[in-house]
């Protein structure tokens, strides 16, 4: 039986602002981000071999092995002379709040290699997201943003991309890039207010899709995903940044 698969409702380039003050997500197409971040397809694309060498996360308290990360965390300035600067490495923290399943402890993940780091079409990426934080919450200060690399596979037959469940983050603005989806099914993003009753459903599949999230207003997560065939691995990987004006989540 085929997998059924919501389509994205993607937004246009030039209504994806708007949509995001008014609904608190929104979906741009790869061509879309391209235009809006000023960065060719296939620049972006040659982030891709980033991904293939994640170490395994230690901390998944389902027991679980399917999930692969790298993590860093970054400054950003805008204004006449916007700056992008790598904060000391630190833990990834999240309070019990926000994450009932792994909330409360210190998280420390391998570093993003240094050649992501140092990339321009990284740093103009992360730099385009937060103006797009500082559009949607206006600030003067500093953005705080935490940069997760994912890479979810089935080895063990089965992947949770969120295995804590819906959630929010504690931050204002979540950005989920789709890079690449190989030999799966499942995975669909589900994203609902967080007080009201209403919610969508759709799956990335695009590479470079984006998931754009008012981490406020919307509570979020993805569907497990499966093999299509069983004697072959599959994986899902994605980029997660989180941007935030009042200093990194901390103990």
């Amino acid at each position: 039986m085929p997998t059924l698969r919501f389509a994205p409702p993607y937004a246009a380039v030039d209504a994806f602002a708007s949509q995001l003050r008014e609904l608190g997500h929104t979906v741009l197409a790869p061509a879309s981000v391209a235009e809006h971040f000023g960065l060719p397809l296939a620049q972006l694309q040659a982030l891709q071999p980033f991904w293939s060498d994640l170490p395994a996360d230690a901390y998944l308290r389902d027991g679980g092995r399917y999930r692969f990360r790298r993590h860093a965390s970054l400054v950003a300035q805008l204004g006449d002379s916007p700056s992008l600067t790598l904060a000391p490495h630190r833990a990834h923290w999240q309070p019990l709040d926000y994450n009932a399943l792994h909330g409360g402890i210190e998280r420390w993940f391998e570093p993003v290699h240094p050649a992501l780091l140092n990339s321009a079409t990284w740093q103009r990426l992360l730099l385009g997201l937060t103006q797009v934080a500082n559009d949607l919450h206006p600030h003067r200060g500093p953005w705080f943003l935490e940069a997760h690399q994912f890479r979810i596979d089935t080895t063990d037959g089965i992947g949770r991309p969120t295995p804590e469940g819906a959630h929010r983050d504690g931050v204002d603005l979540v950005a989920v890039f789709m890079l690449a989806r190989h030999n799966i099914k499942g995975g669909e993003s589900r994203v609902f207010e967080a007080e009201g009753p209403h919610g969508q459903r759709f799956t990335l599949s695009e590479p470079w899709s984006l998931l754009l999230l008012d981490d406020v207003r919307v509570i979020h997560e993805s569907t497990p995903i499966q093999p299509l065939d069983s004697t072959q691995p599959g994986h899902r990987d994605t980029l997660v940044v989180t941007l935030r004006r009042e200093g990194f989540l901390g103990p």
